[in-house]
């Protein structure tokens, strides 16, 4: 039998909702076409329902047996996803984690010229890539000084393979971003880009919504990570805390 790779179990949570996100929904709602946020997309903090979400989230990974705890956290820098993780860390026994790091391949997806532009506001200041955006589709499509899914697919991969070196055989939580959910699941299942955008077609990913991996010795021909659950939010719904599904401030439209 070879030797396991992978972490015993790998969950995926999406940050707390965002100030951005509600100065999103603001700016959609008032056909408005920029959306008010005057400062780095790295800096937008949670929002008073977000600081609550990361709470409820948090309470349910401490509540977990200390074997089953995560004992890895792996957090973006982008400072909605850094205090979510902290809220969890604040939950957890610090001198049982094995590692605790801010990774910068785990951030949100660029968006270039198009950040803080509404659906609207693209159509309206840049028409062309409005229509380049709809003919390529947007797991292709990157904005000039942005990313394409595509890309952010290639920065996950040094991901999984820093990963896969140095946190095998542990329980490994990753707080960061929708896109990062989703281009995570599309390489830990094997999809296609069908696949992935009938998931992204399907809904928004929710915020503090956890996706849960284990590790299956006899999935595939070496073992590999297998689905448990998606998008699972009974720790908000359980806690009474209202369940958010925003996207994420500078996104595109969706197709």
């Amino acid at each position: 039998m070879s030797e396991q790779k992978w972490p015993h179990q790998l969950w995926l949570a999406r940050h707390g909702q965002s100030a951005g996100n509600v100065a999103r929904d603001a700016a959609e709602a008032g056909a408005q076409l920029l959306i008010d946020i005057a400062g780095r997309d790295v800096d937008v903090a949670l929002s008073p329902l977000g600081r609550r979400q990361a709470v409820a989230m948090s309470g349910w990974f401490g509540a977990l047996p200390a074997e089953a705890r995560p004992s890895v956290v792996l957090f973006s820098p982008y400072a909605r996803a850094r205090a979510t993780a902290q809220a969890v860390l604040d939950a957890l026994d610090r001198d049982r984690l094995s590692a605790v790091v801010a990774d910068e391949r785990l951030r949100e997806k660029e968006f270039g010229i198009l950040d803080r532009l509404t659906p609207l506001g693209i159509r309206d200041k840049y028409p062309e890539l409005a229509e380049q955006r709809q003919h390529v589709g947007k797991f292709y499509f990157r904005p000039p000084g942005g990313e394409s899914w595509c890309d952010v697919i290639l920065r996950l991969r040094s991901t999984l393979d820093t990963i896969t070196r140095e946190y095998r055989g542990e329980r490994v939580l990753i707080v960061a971003h929708q896109v990062i959910v989703n281009c995570f699941r599309y390489l830990l299942e094997r999809m296609d880009e069908d696949a992935i955008l009938a998931i992204d077609r399907a809904g928004d990913v929710p915020n503090c919504g956890i996706t849960e991996y284990r590790y299956d010795p006899g999935a595939g021909k070496h073992g590999k990570l297998v689905l448990v659950r998606a998008n699972f939010v009974a720790p908000l719904e359980e806690s009474g805390t209202p369940v958010t599904h925003q996207p994420d401030l500078p996104a595109a439209p969706k197709s």
